[in-house]
């Protein structure tokens, strides 16, 4: 970590939306664990590939929140620091109840701003770390690699190279497990 990052966030505090996020704490994941994890990984994930943009870490950690937690107060949100900007790209990455997923990906790799793109494709890292046969089914996980590859993976290329790098490596490592789970099953 260079200097001017280590400066960045010893003056970062997420304290209050660490707080908001542990509301999470009780939504159970498909893959396991709770969402509130999910918004700890997301946060990390950001950090490791050196964003230091407060508003951009503080959204990862409720980017969730609105869709898991529908009642939760919005205007509670305005009242932290950087409410206001975290609130806007919370509300650019979280899908609506009218839109389709594809629609919702499209929507962000089309017209979404960068920092949308990378709070995405941040999280679809952490959730494609997650990604395991022994608990979702094989149809489902195929489909949501061939999301990956159709929605994030351009996304990532227009932010961030090396993020590109890793969701292209997680796609291909949990299509070689499928593919090695389906030749199992047939030779039953």
């Amino acid at each position: 970590m260079e200097n001017k990052e280590k400066d960045e966030l010893l003056r970062l505090i997420v304290a209050p939306y660490i707080q908001k996020a542990t509301a999470l704490i009780g939504k159970a994941r498909k893959v396991g664990g709770n969402q509130f994890r999910h918004m700890m990984a997301t946060f990390t994930i950001l950090i490791d590939y050196h964003y230091t943009n407060h508003v951009l870490l503080k959204a990862s950690l409720i980017h969730d929140l609105f869709e898991d937690i529908p009642e939760t107060n919005k205007s509670e949100i305005l009242e932290l620091t950087d409410g206001a900007k975290v609130l806007e790209l919370v509300d650019e990455v979280t899908r609506l109840p009218s839109e389709t997923k594809e629609e919702y990906l499209t929507k962000i790799l089309i017209r979404g701003t960068k920092e949308a793109k990378i709070l995405k494709v941040a999280d679809r890292i952490s959730n494609l770390t997650d990604l395991h046969l022994d608990v979702i089914i094989e149809e489902k996980m195929a489909s949501y690699l061939e999301q990956s590859m159709k929605y994030i993976y351009p996304m990532a290329l227009d932010v961030n190279a090396n993020m590109a790098i890793e969701i292209k490596d997680l796609v291909e490592r949990r299509n070689f497990y499928l593919d090695t789970y389906r030749k199992g099953k047939m030779q039953l």
